[in-house]
């Protein structure tokens, strides 16, 4: 019983790990898309930056 139980959790160990990491993919797409578009969308004044860090 105690092995079925341990393979079962790792089962949904693995499961959870890979949504989370799908999850993180697209939030990171997301990312990359807005700062492209913050990057093509900047202004004409030289070297100023579209955001303010």
């Amino acid at each position: 019983m105690v092995p079925l139980l341990l393979v079962l959790l790792l089962v949904l160990l693995l499961f959870g790990a890979g949504f989370a990491v799908k999850i993180l993919w697209w939030v990171a797409i997301a990312v990359l898309v807005l700062w492209l578009v913050g990057f093509v969308a900047r202004p004409k004044g030289g070297s100023s930056r579209w955001y303010r860090w």
